[in-house]
């Protein structure tokens, strides 16, 4: 199986987490303006019961594409779930949490990734 490229990445996993009706998703496409990763793809969740339900799908979209989270941090419980794929991190929020960490400011020079629903991600 040959590894998806990190834009490819990115538009899975925010395609993923657009089909559990992610609210307000945008994918930061951070490559040249920092060496963390190359896309953060921001989204919200309504209630901690579909922040999960959004990281589990994300989780299984890569998953089928063979690629796995090198790392998870928090919890639906605390208002934010990070899952870190190298080149491409997702962030799970509850809206008030999404509003204080505010990490579309703190990248607001970084261009968006425009994704487009329904369609398949390309290498």
């Amino acid at each position: 199986m040959v590894a998806l490229s990190a834009e490819a990445t990115a538009r899975l996993a925010a395609k993923a987490a657009l089909d559990k009706n992610a609210e307000n998703l945008v994918v930061l496409d951070l490559q040249g303006l920092s060496t963390v990763a190359d896309f953060f793809i921001v989204c919200s969740a309504r209630s901690t019961t579909q922040a999960d339900t959004i990281v589990d799908a994300v989780r299984a979209a890569l998953k089928a594409e063979g690629s796995r989270p090198r790392h998870q941090e928090g919890g639906a419980e605390s208002g934010w779930v990070l899952l870190d794929y190298v080149d491409v991190v997702v962030h799970v929020f509850l809206e008030e949490t999404r509003q204080f960490y505010a990490l579309e400011r703190l990248w607001g020079d970084a261009p968006l990734l425009s994704v487009e629903v329904g369609a398949r991600p390309r290498d």
